[in-house]
């Protein structure tokens, strides 16, 4: 191949945005895994090196973009203003997404007719006290905090170093430099990082399409599509809604913004995984400014728990019918409220999706070993999940940004969107 041609061809592959790349990279996957099979697992290493890559970026971009966040304020009254309205919006949308769950699950009953067994053996989970959340939030050790990658230590320790920087007023200017040059220099790792993306989504999918046959899914095809189903509805009803009427902006422009954190989100199943390309999202196509993506997005992909509540919605419904169990009225209610609640206690606990489902099941009387049910399509409807997390994270940055008058609508209603 001739050198013109040879540069003519990177000109074209720079020219394409970077969801079309990953889009297509994700198509491949599943195509590559369902011709391929248990095969197509060769890929996964690929996979694994673009997630490590991620992880890399995680508690670096997030630490000092918090940082950074919270010097630019200047203002401990606006902090607190913007966690206020971020922890009510998340709190909010939760409530209305277990409910979008439930009516999916009450209209499709993807339960109704179907015959599975389940083995006993799944212990009740306890989510922890609200004085357990409020110790465990404040690190002993900074240090172990940022090694372990505790995101909610870290947030804590952030917000306090942010203060005391601003407190101390030009003493910590020099330190504030260092921190915007270093934040500076993790959103250009992620660039380059993202640039692997389209390869790294094509690994992942290719193993997980590979992994699943048909002989897995299809007798619970009815409860997936469900699921799936409500979940977009979720994003393009609560939270596009809620865009156009609380924030008066485009929700089309908020959707394309958001396709680069939404692939990655599907295809890594984390949301912290995915927050060094939510920041990317938030700044570069949605216009939301650095200290308000630096400060919102981290607490949401800790807290936020909106993908995970359609969840306990569906598949509360879902096991009740397998087993034959009319919920009542109060049933529901009790549902909505009881995984509203527990998603606070289940913030950055691991396992959270389980913890919130064996709660809301011992909540209604419904057995617990009918977790095991669903167990072996956990990943396909943790995709799912995640995707609609990240989607939450990125709706409440924009539309508190918009309310502090830290939202660039020139960049927020670009075309194009990168």
């Amino acid at each position: 191949m001739s050198h013109s041609a040879t540069a003519a061809g990177e000109s074209l592959w720079r020219r394409i945005p970077l969801w079309q790349k990953i889009l297509a990279g994700l198509v491949l996957g599943v195509l590559a895994g369902a011709l391929l099979g248990e095969d197509a697992s060769v890929f996964k290493p690929i996979g694994d090196i673009f997630i490590s890559a991620i992880k890399m970026l995680i508690v670096p971009l997030v630490f000092s973009t918090l940082v950074v966040g919270i010097t630019a304020m200047r203002d401990p009254q606006k902090m607190g203003r913007i966690g206020a309205r971020t922890i009510a919006l998340y709190l909010v949308t939760t409530a209305f997404a277990i409910a979008i769950g439930l009516l999916a699950s009450w209209v499709f009953q993807p339960g109704v007719g179907l015959e599975m067994s389940f083995e006993s053996g799944v212990e009740a989970k306890q989510a922890p006290s609200l004085v357990e959340i409020l110790v465990g939030l404040v690190p002993q050790n900074p240090i172990d905090a940022l090694a372990s990658g505790n995101i909610l230590q870290i947030i804590v320790f952030a917000i306090g170093l942010g203060i005391s920087l601003t407190l101390i007023g030009e003493k910590g200017e020099p330190t504030v430099r260092v921190f915007e040059s270093f934040a500076e220099a993790m959103v250009k790792l992620t660039n380059l990082v993202m640039a692997f993306a389209p390869f790294g989504v094509f690994g992942l999918i290719a193993h997980v399409a590979g992994s699943y046959g048909l002989e897995v899914l299809l007798p619970l095809a009815k409860v997936i599509g469900v699921a799936y189903l409500a979940s977009v509805l979720h994003v393009l009803v609560v939270y596009s809604g809620l865009l156009a009427l609380l924030g008066r902006l485009n929700p089309v422009r908020y959707l394309q913004g958001i396709l680069d954190a939404l692939v990655v989100a599907y295809s890594s199943a984390s949301s912290s995984g995915t927050l060094p390309v939510s920041l990317r999202c938030a700044q570069k196509n949605l216009g939301v400014s650095e200290g308000v993506a630096g400060f919102v997005l981290p607490v949401g992909a800790t807290i936020n728990m909106d993908g995970t509540a359609i969840y306990q919605g569906v598949v509360a419904v879902f096991i009740a019918q397998l087993l034959g169990v009319d919920l009542s009225l109060m049933d529901y209610g009790m549902i909505i409220v009881t995984g509203t609640l527990a998603s606070i206690g289940t913030a950055g606990v691991p396992g959270a999706g389980l913890v919130m489902l064996s709660i809301v099941m011992a909540q209604i009387g419904l057995p617990l070993e009918a977790i095991a049910v669903i167990a072996g399509i956990d990943r396909i409807l943790d995709m799912a999940r995640t995707s609609v997390n990240v989607a939450g994270d990125l709706m409440v940055t924009t539309l508190v940004g918009k309310s502090e008058g830290e939202l660039d609508e020139d960049v927020y209603n670009a075309p194009g969107k990168s």
